[in-house]
């Protein structure tokens, strides 16, 4: 699994600084079938696809809805900024249960650049037509947190698994455990 997840965002990193654009679904499938190989396991397409499926079947953090709904409630406007394409995305907040929470649905599918290119950031500065001083980046992982931080926005790093701080030179402006973290922050 550490495999996979690490040559998947590699495969996003290195397409985005060749100009050599595919999707995040494309790209996840092209990092199982690296990872494998490399550590010699036969991956028949049942199996592949049964393991590519597990992105359509992603859950929620327990913590989440709630704090989504004392946001919505509170009238922050809330958007989904992913590498996911629109199907991963969509799925995913389906069988989470948290579709109706976001506004616009950002995917790195329009911009052909994956996070964290500040084009994919941009995305959120020209969806909410505000400022990047005036948009609360949330990220659940530090490198994202620094390509916002990088971007100009202020970050807040839900950091669940107690992870070291990455050693970009830029640190988020807070963070916190879960999205209570973020509750806590806006103080609705």
């Amino acid at each position: 699994m550490t495999a996979w997840r690490t040559r998947q965002f590699e495969y996003t990193w290195l397409r985005t600084l060749g100009r050599r654009y595919a999707d995040f679904w494309q790209i996840t499938e092209e990092a199982l079938i690296f990872a494998a190989v490399s550590i010699k396991l036969e991956l028949g397409g049942d199996q592949r696809d049964r393991l590519m499926g597990t992105f359509l079947e992603l859950k929620a953090w327990p913590d989440v809805p709630a704090a989504l709904e004392t946001l919505k409630k509170a009238g922050v406007r809330m958007s989904f900024l992913s590498n996911f394409t629109p199907r991963m995305r969509d799925a995913a907040l389906a069988n989470a249960g948290l579709a109706g929470f976001f506004e616009p649905h950002l995917s790195t599918d329009r911009v052909k650049a994956f996070k964290p290119d500040p084009r994919a950031y941009q995305m959120g500065v020209d969806a909410f037509k505000l400022r990047r001083t005036e948009i609360l980046f949330v990220a659940s992982a530090a490198w994202d947190a620094a390509g916002a931080k990088w971007f100009g926005y202020p970050t807040l790093w839900v950091n669940r698994m107690g992870a070291p701080m990455e050693e970009l030179g830029v640190t988020p402006d807070a963070t916190g455990a879960d999205l209570k973290a973020l509750v806590d922050l806006i103080e609705v």
